[in-house]
């Protein structure tokens, strides 16, 4: 209950900042940060709803339980029409479908060539050359396709490492610059799949640590093989999401029953190397008690995730349908969306993508892309933390005093004007933001340095003070002296 806002503070506050940078549009969902309290603080709306997209927009069929959606390099966006079993292509507006793709030629052992079809094809991922990659789970494979022709078929992988009995059944995947495929399967605990260019599997990838409590451990030491058997089994969880960036490092997805971390940046070894922010937490929602503007408890539940430019990434809730944004040190920079039938907001979210300055949203119960456009909130707070990315601190103290203006209460604006001038040796002003932000970290840098500048500014004066105490000391011990030995002569008179 601490880390809860009042309700009525919460209400003042939306009142306050909702509608800045959306130009009074009426958004139909709550947006919000976190402060370093933990408590909600409610901010303008980053992004609002610019339409949805479906199949009767697109003049087509409509979409079927629909799971997975992609941005290709050129900016069409591709859908895994799950349910009628084909790859819907759109051009980057979204205003048409290019090309519905339901089959393709495929040579049998006889070599035979056949019109193959795909069987619920869940996953779908377009690689920097073009070719076109996809899950088709029901068929236990994944089909590659370049300009509608098949490239190649990863299908029942072989390893030492996997069970003899193993069915693979890909779900989500992302394919690196060297053509190396991650793959999310079904029933699969060890990791992501890694395959090679050629098809052929090579390793799993980041396996997400198991973490039992004391308590269990010591219960399951004194239980019977009955009461063991009714427990929960402590098994690895499975990842949700997986997309790569344009260095090859892997960002992944998960459900974290702790909500503490949802999301992992796997370097080339596998390794872990997120960084969590100021409060260590990259699993979404911190508050998990309901409340009037959010009654679904527990923390979220993640089940996608997608990088942007600059270090940013977000992801995707699909317990109560907000999608969280972060940068590439870890910290929050906004939260907006939410179930419920108004339009603009989510039944059944399943799927993230990002085209240009658009957030787009898979709804599998809808049937529906639900795009968002940026605000000049959003446009902002992402053109501001790209430029500290790129290393211009200057101009991105100026985009964060804009951000001020629409939200002067954005902790993460004050730490970002904080961080530049601590960048440019301006320790004092660094103090000062950096307190407004609440960094203690980088406010006890700037403090440091700030200390060593005053005592290199004044060294000289010090040094000069010391040395005139220093010879006024032995000024006055002599004088001591002498006086003693007059004293001691006229008592010997």
């Amino acid at each position: 209950m601490k880390r809860i806002l009042p309700v009525a503070i919460a209400v003042i506050f939306a009142v306050l900042c909702a509608g800045s940078a959306s130009a009074a549009v009426d958004v139909p969902y709550d947006s919000y940060t976190y402060n370093y309290r933990e408590y909600i603080e409610f901010t303008p709306a980053p992004y609002i709803p610019d339409g949805n997209i479906s199949g009767a927009t697109l003049g087509i069929d409509s979409f079927n339980q629909p799971r997975g959606i992609c941005v290709g390099p050129d900016g069409r966006v591709y859908v895994a029409d799950t349910g009628n079993n084909r790859i819907v292509v759109m051009n980057p507006e979204m205003t048409e479908a290019e090309e519905i793709i339901v089959s393709f030629a495929n040579a049998g052992e006889d070599g035979a060539v056949f019109e193959d079809t795909f069987n619920k094809p869940y996953g779908v991922t377009v690689s920097e050359k073009g070719q076109l990659y996809i899950a088709d789970s029901d068929n236990n494979r994944i089909v590659v396709l370049e300009n509608g022709e098949l490239v190649k078929i990863i299908q029942d992988p072989q390893s030492e490492m996997l069970p003899h009995d193993y069915l693979f059944t890909p779900l989500e995947l992302g394919v690196d610059y060297a053509d190396r495929v991650y793959v999310i399967a079904q029933r699969m605990f060890q990791g992501v799949m890694v395959f090679s260019a050629e098809g052929d599997f090579t390793s799993f990838f980041g396996t997400i640590p198991v973490q039992v409590s004391l308590w269990q451990r010591f219960w399951r030491l004194f239980s019977s093989k009955e009461q063991r058997s009714r427990q929960t089994l402590f098994i690895p969880t499975e990842f949700t999401g997986v997309s790569v960036d344009k260095e090859g490092f892997v960002y992944a997805s998960c459900i974290d029953p702790q909500g503490l971390q949802a999301a992992f940046r796997l370097n080339p070894k596998g390794e872990d190397v997120i960084q969590k922010g100021e409060n260590g937490n990259v699993g979404g929602d911190i508050t998990f008690e309901p409340t009037e503007y959010n009654a679904y408890s527990g923390p979220s539940y993640i089940v996608d995730i997608v990088v942007r430019d600059k270090g940013i990434y977000s992801m995707l809730d699909r317990r109560r349908g907000r999608i969280f944004t972060y940068d590439d040190e870890g910290n929050l920079l906004y939260i907006f969306g939410g179930l419920g039938t108004q339009a603009g907001t989510f039944r059944l979210p399943t799927s993230l993508a990002v085209s240009g300055n658009r957030i787009l949203v898979l709804d599998t119960d809808r049937q529906e892309v639900m795009a968002f456009k940026e605000t000049d909130y959003g446009r902002l707070i992402n053109e501001a933390v790209g430029l500290r990315f790129d290393g211009d601190e200057k101009q991105a103290v100026e985009k964060w005093r804009e951000v001020l203006k629409l939200n002067e209460n954005l902790e993460l604006a004050n730490v970002g004007i904080g961080k530049a001038f601590l960048t440019e040796g301006n320790n004092e002003e660094a103090m000062t933001h950096l307190k407004l932000g609440m960094n203690r970290t980088y406010y006890s840098i700037a403090f440091k340095r700030y200390r060593n500048d005053i005592l290199k500014e004044n060294l000289g004066n010090i040094l000069t003070v010391a040395a005139v105490l220093l010879v006024a000391l032995y000024i006055w011990r002599m004088i001591r002296r002498k006086g003693s030995k007059k004293e001691d002569l006229m008592l010997d008179d």
